[in-house]
């Protein structure tokens, strides 16, 4: 093996290759070069089109909508367990099906379980993922995990906007763990939104714990899906007298008509990473990108370095 050759590799599913580019050029390495080969029925096969043999290889791949994303990811994996990689590694920004954590009613399943069980059948050696919707479903996983958070990011831009009187707040009561360690960093009030659902997606009624008058607020949560709850809590928010409020989400899902609801509510701004790529642009969302993070902790995880260091909170 020649001297010059890279230590490690890293790889891209289709859709993720906006970010897996970025993430190599921080981490210091060109992006692997792969193909993927497509049947007239849909049916896609991957192939790397460079050695892998006794390597560590990072396979970057958010698993958001479609189902294709998971099923690539999973077909890389098997790939570069037959090609005899040492390591491979699944570096997942947003983890799909992880609001299905747990039965919440009779006769469903558990999601999350099962994309674990099919990422340790397919071969990946360690997970890599970022604010993951519950944090239990680390423990799906009989291979380590490395849960990073995006509060890393985020907080020195929070930092960098100087607000005065500053409020944290959770859209939900499950984000109250979240909102009270961003509280803590920041040394800043908290206030919970209260919400119930008549079915998923679907706001029915939302109230307030706690007081934002006069108080520039922050909405913290993991994921915007449909944009409903943090738009409803926004105006909320404004109509009890808070001077701005601004969202931070992790992962920008943004399905439906979720762009029109940001613009039109009284959010002043959403800050999301780029863990799923924008479907289109938006004067209120701004992004910050998870790339130099990913690129730090797989260089440390790969040359055996503690990353404790990375995590703000």
């Amino acid at each position: 093996m020649s001297h010059l050759e890279p230590e490690a590799k890293i790889f891209a599913c289709s859709k993720s290759e906006y970010l897996a580019e970025k993430i190599a050029k921080e981490y210091g390495i060109p992006l692997g070069k792969m193909t993927m080969s497509t049947y007239s029925d849909g049916e896609f096969q991957p192939s790397y089109e460079e050695s892998i043999r006794g390597l560590r290889v990072f396979i970057v791949c958010s698993t958001f909508p479609s189902a294709d994303n998971l099923m690539e990811l999973l077909l890389m994996i098997d790939a570069a367990k037959r090609a005899s990689a040492r390591h491979i590694t699944a570096v997942i920004p947003y983890f799909g099906w992880a609001r299905q954590d747990r039965k919440d009613k009779p006769r469903v399943p558990i999601g999350a379980k099962l994309v674990a069980n099919l990422l340790n059948a397919a071969g990946a050696t360690r997970i890599m993922t970022m604010d993951l919707h519950a944090d239990q479903i680390q423990g799906f996983f009989e291979k380590p995990v490395d849960h990073l958070f995006a509060s890393t990011i985020f907080l020195p831009y929070v930092e960098s906007l100087e607000l005065t009187d500053l409020t944290i707040a959770s859209p939900d009561m499950g984000g109250s763990k979240r909102a009270y360690a961003y509280s803590k960093f920041l040394n800043s009030e908290v206030v919970i939104c209260y919400k119930q659902r008549k079915a998923a997606n679907i706001i029915e009624t939302m109230e307030l714990i706690g007081e934002v008058k006069g108080r520039n607020v922050i909405l913290v949560d993991d994921m915007i899906d449909t944009g409903g709850t943090l738009a409803k809590a926004a105006d909320l928010m404004i109509e009890k007298g808070a001077l701005s409020v601004r969202a931070i989400c992790t992962h920008a899902i943004l399905s439906g008509n979720a762009y029109e609801k940001i613009e039109n509510s009284k959010l002043s701004e959403l800050i999301v990473t780029d863990s799923i790529p924008l479907k289109k642009q938006s004067s209120k969302i701004r992004v910050v990108s998870c790339a130099p993070l990913f690129a730090e902790v797989m260089y440390m995880v790969h040359h055996n370095n503690s990353i404790s260091g990375k995590f703000l909170m």
